[in-house]
């Protein structure tokens, strides 16, 4: 549905995104993450035609961003950081005003289904001025539907609402998965693994991984770690735990807690409890620790912030 190929922008010397490819399947979630300054923002401008790319191409199903911006264009339902609502006007009137400037000539029915779609319709004649921040940001993703688009491409959706208010737009996007397919923005990171079959990180201006949040904890964790408490510190603990076979790293941590490194398909739960034991200690706790996506993003996008400036100062010298 999105084919992603070798994208490149420049604004001037600076390159911004450089060879970026990916893609995203018919009915697929694809979580777009990455820090600030990274090249989201030009990489979902480029997709939604707002500007076109220094070199590279990209199509949403099957047009090109470039060459096919208008018909493109009409496939697409885009939700900026910064949703563009008129607060004068009520939210059923808005949605017409909208649903008109993308060609539609009857909307009248198509906007009744989208308010009930978002749970906008109770607010249908209310002034969009009047609304909550959660209210607004529903009418936000409606403008975005109410053509009935193939792609969504949401950017930030749930910036700034409060806990109950995120969770009824995660619900929201979850339910227009399979008939839609979706790329979302997002800083917060429980909520692309909430809510995406797939994730794409971008750090520096490049693709730094694409898989599964399921997959990018194996492949990054490189070993199953295992978090035990025992009734008495030991220092000599640490080196028995260390001689059990498959054990790679054993870390001593506060209260008795000690971390340890396993290789990757050994288990070696029994081994571990039975040594405690023998030393003559207590065993309080003993549980897996899991890598979450917070971890594999810091990993991904820690860099020497002064080397990664002197790199774009060479680039830009030598462009």
């Amino acid at each position: 549905m999105i084919q992603v190929e070798n994208l490149t922008k420049y604004y001037g010397d600076y390159p911004a995104i450089t060879d970026v490819s990916f893609h995203v399947d018919r009915g697929e979630i694809m979580g777009f993450l990455g820090p600030n300054g990274a090249g989201k923002t030009t990489t979902m401008r480029i997709l939604t035609g707002y500007m076109p790319p220094t070199s590279g191409r990209a199509t949403v199903a099957g047009l090109d961003v470039f060459t096919q911006s208008l018909e493109m264009r009409r496939h697409i339902g885009y939700l900026p950081e910064t949703v563009p609502l008129y607060t004068d006007m009520s939210v059923r009137s808005y949605l017409h005003f909208m649903a008109r400037l993308r060609g539609m000539a009857k909307p009248k029915s198509r906007v009744e289904e989208t308010m009930e779609l978002v749970n906008v319709a109770n607010e249908a004649d209310t002034l969009i001025g009047h609304l909550s921040k959660g209210y607004r940001q529903r009418v936000g993703l409606a403008q975005a539907l109410v053509h009935d688009p193939q792609v969504l491409i949401l950017d930030e959706p749930t910036i700034g609402l409060d806990p109950r208010q995120i969770r009824e737009v995660r619900d929201l996007i979850k339910g227009l998965a399979g008939e839609r397919t979706i790329i979302l923005s997002t800083h917060i990171l429980p909520e692309a693994s909430q809510v995406c079959n797939r994730i794409v990180i971008i750090n520096d201006g490049g693709i730094v991984a694409e898989d599964t949040p399921e997959r990018l904890t194996e492949r990054l964790a490189g070993a199953e770690r295992i978090l035990i408490r025992v009734q008495t510190p030991d220092n000599d603990l640490v080196a028995a735990l260390s001689d059990i076979q498959g054990v790679q790293d054993v870390e001593a941590g506060e209260d008795g807690a000690y971390e340890l490194y396993c290789a990757t398909g050994t288990d070696c739960r029994a081994e571990i409890a039975s040594t405690v034991v023998l030393q003559g200690n207590g065993l309080l706790e003993m549980r897996p620790l899991t890598m979450g996506l917070e971890d594999i993003f810091l990993q991904l996008t820690q860099t020497d912030l002064q080397a990664a400036a002197e790199e774009r100062e060479e680039v830009i010298a030598h462009a």
